[in-house]
């Protein structure tokens, strides 16, 4: 079997970390795999360089003055097909198209006329929605039906002038419809739950398979030594992670708690905060960490670990924490519930984005102590973010397109 990845990065970030560990199990599998991003970071062998620089930043411009995302750089898509052409995968795996890297009609109109069997990972929800990739901030559904008049215009890869999203999303439907065997995977339960009332609900396979988390490397460990050696051996640590530090990531719930918090309490915050105009003096700002073990080391030193995010398609870092043994408080909204659940064995789910709420549910996990919900953490981790169980998964559904199976599994 070939299978071929395209994703907009490799190695990088949660989705281009769990391309490269895919790519990896395939190899380790005798399964022939392939790569194709604009990014191959360290990936040499059988990987393909998508464009260049100049190519995604007039894809970019383009779209912003069409109000067309996802139409431009044919000749960098040309570039994609004739490699695929080459390779002669027996699966395409698609994964973030949505940066301004390719040309999506081109390249599901090839697929569609190659006959290839196609799987698309749901990462966000870019590919049912016109060109959202969360709707949820502007509590938006039109792309139930078919969008138009789009509250988040100006949003995430904006349009300058025109709003084309009921066209896009109904070249959308067309492409991805035309598809015969085409099997849709959300990264959550929620996402996937979406997929069946989207365009996407008559592709031949519907199902959820979480993204999964290195357990070996993220797990609880003695970490008083770490806490020493940054001064805060007394303190008790509550910990936020993202990959930027903004309104939408609940970068005021963290200041706002800084103030209500008793003194023997400690926040850590990793990730890019350079948009962060006012930094609170009682917050340990870490910055961007991109080695994982560090990572690791952080999360099982935390003695909770708090996502205000409104919006998460799956929440890597919360799962992270909880394969490191480390409590959650968490907003109780989209992919989130699933993951700690709700009967408070893994931590505590917020319904409103009020810093009290939080600081109270923070407390009692302080008057407990994280002892109580470490094995509860670790064992629905291991229970639910299992590499080699998910990964198994995905050869699983590739099978299946290769053997023309159809069903809508959840």
């Amino acid at each position: 079997m070939k299978v071929l990845q395209i994703n907009a990065v490799y190695e990088k970030f949660s989705t281009g970390r769990t391309t490269k560990e895919l790519h990896e199990a395939m190899q380790s599998k005798g399964i022939e795999s392939f790569v194709a991003c604009p990014d191959l970071a360290s990936l040499s062998e059988n990987g393909y360089k998508i464009g260049n620089k100049l190519d995604w930043k007039f894809h970019a411009l383009l779209s912003r003055i069409t109000g067309k995302q996802g139409y431009f750089s044919r000749f960098a898509t040309k570039g994609l097909l004739d490699y695929i052409s080459e390779v002669k995968p027996d699966v395409i795996h698609l994964r973030n198209l949505h940066s301004n890297y390719i040309n999506l009609p081109m390249l599901l109109k090839y697929i569609a006329e190659k006959d290839i069997a196609t799987v698309l990972t749901l990462h966000d929800s870019w590919f049912y929605t016109g060109k959202c990739v969360y709707y949820i901030e502007c509590n938006c559904d039109r792309w139930e039906a078919h969008c138009g008049n789009c509250p988040a215009l100006k949003a995430g890869n904006p349009s300058l002038f025109l709003d084309r999203t009921t066209e896009m999303l109904a070249d959308k439907k067309k492409l991805f419809s035309a598809i015969r065997r085409l099997a849709v995977v959300g990264v959550s339960q929620w996402v996937t739950d979406d997929a069946s009332k989207s365009i996407l609900k008559d592709s031949a396979i519907v199902q959820c398979i979480y993204n999964w988390i290195d357990l070996e490397r993220f797990q609880p460990r003695d970490c008083r030594e770490l806490k020493k050696s940054m001064g805060i051996e007394n303190k008790f640590v509550i910990l936020g992670i993202a990959m930027s530090w903004n309104k939408l990531k609940g970068i005021g719930i963290f200041h706002e708690l800084a103030d209500i918090l008793p003194d023997d309490c400690q926040i850590i915050l990793v990730g890019d905060d350079s948009a962060v105009e006012l930094k609170h003096a009682k917050i340990k700002y870490l910055g961007t960490i991109k080695d994982v073990d560090v990572l690791s080391k952080l999360y099982a030193m935390a003695d909770v670990f708090v996502n205000p995010t409104i919006q998460e398609t799956f929440g890597k870092t919360t799962a992270e924490a909880m394969a490191c043994g480390t409590p959650v408080v968490a907003y109780n909204g989209t992919a989130t519930p699933e993951l700690i659940g709700k009967d408070g064995s893994c931590g505590y789910l917020i319904d409103e984005n009020d810093a009290r709420l939080y600081c109270d549910k923070i407390l009692q996990i302080k008057i407990k102590s994280k002892g109580a919900f470490s094995k509860a953490t670790r064992s629905r981790a291991e229970k639910l973010f299992s590499k080699d169980k998910n990964i198994q998964m995905y050869f699983e559904i590739y099978e299946r397109l290769l053997k023309n199976e159809r069903s809508v599994r959840k």
